[in-house]
């Protein structure tokens, strides 16, 4: 009886075990294949393609940039990375219609006023979401626009900027902090989105719509350039503009964390500062919509790459004064 019991049971082992392999390996013929995976990455964005070839060729950046991302996730790096709309698209094909911002420190304002200057109680934190102060989330589409903020909790047209700003700027094709403030300024302000809604791409200015000015500026100064204890300084009293290298993989795939990625400081991305954690990252605003980042928000630390900052932050913000 005990040499039955003992056959039993290790039949029973037996039994088990096979059972487990085949359930195990039935719970990974499950996962997704990368074709899948395209298709519900196709569905969730709206992506439809002209014809096969197309599809084919973006299937094969999108799989790349999977696998990509899989592997720098398992690095632990503190941040992470998401499949994101960006998916199909290869870093060059992401910069050139997501990115456009023409850094120039030489056009920067010549005044050295920095009204902040002698500022020294601060909060450790700050974040103007919690305060009403930041608009949400928008999606720029294939357009460089800017993130700018003129003091005035309205949603207002960045397509005035495209279409009428093209003395001082160049549309779609990207422009400088410093002088879409100055076609604020001299313009008497910007109307509303709902105004003058967003299209995403160049058109002929309208000026009758364009006259109905909902938020005006008297002028904008200068954050001293390199120098992150100035540009918190500015930050915990409004939010700032600010550029940032933003082109690279790391950036455009960000999904979360707190962001220590490669990137350099060659600008061609303008985002908003609206706030910061303690001494450790900065609350960034972006223009790529709600499945970008931290629901289109990124933290970035500071005190990284040097005196211009992580990307570049600290190396060309300003912001608009009444």
């Amino acid at each position: 009886m005990a040499l039955m019991a003992s056959q039993i049971c290790c039949t029973l082992v037996l039994v088990l075990a096979l059972w487990a392999s085949k359930s195990s390996s039935r719970v990974l013929n499950d996962e997704p294949s990368m074709v899948d995976k395209h298709e519900q990455w196709m569905a969730l964005h709206g992506r439809v393609y002209e014809n096969d070839v197309e599809k084919s060729k973006r299937f094969q950046i999108f799989s790349e940039n999977v696998k990509r991302i899989e592997a720098l996730n398992k690095m632990d790096r503190g941040f992470t990375l998401g499949v994101n709309a960006f998916a199909d698209l290869t870093n060059e094909e992401f910069r050139a219609f997501h990115t456009g911002y023409k850094g120039n420190s030489a056009s920067r304002s010549n005044s050295k006023s920095f009204r902040y200057a002698n500022v020294s109680d601060i909060p450790t934190s700050m974040d103007w979401r919690a305060k009403g102060a930041v608009t949400p989330i928008k999606d720029q589409g294939l357009c460089a626009l800017h993130q700018l903020q003129t003091g005035k909790l309205v949603s207002l047209s960045e397509q005035e900027l495209v279409d009428c700003d093209t003395e001082y700027d160049s549309g779609c094709q990207g422009g400088l902090l410093d002088t879409a403030f100055t076609f604020i300024q001299q313009h008497g302000g910007l109307t509303t989105e709902a105004n003058y809604p967003y299209t995403g791409t160049d058109g002929v200015c309208d000026a009758k719509r364009a006259t109905n000015n909902a938020a005006s500026i008297g002028g904008y100064e200068d954050v001293p350039a390199d120098d992150e204890e100035a540009l918190m300084k500015a930050v915990a009293h409004q939010p700032v503009s600010v550029a940032v290298e933003g082109g690279g993989f790391d950036f455009q795939f960000y999904s979360g964390g707190v962001f220590t990625g490669q990137c350099g400081t060659d600008l061609d991305h303008a985002v908003l500062a609206i706030g910061y954690g303690g001494g450790e990252y900065w609350l960034i605003k972006n223009s790529w919509g709600t499945t970008w980042g931290e629901k289109g928000y990124m933290r970035m630390k500071m005190g990284g790459g040097g005196k211009q900052g992580l990307c570049g932050i600290a190396m060309e913000a300003s912001y608009p004064v009444a």
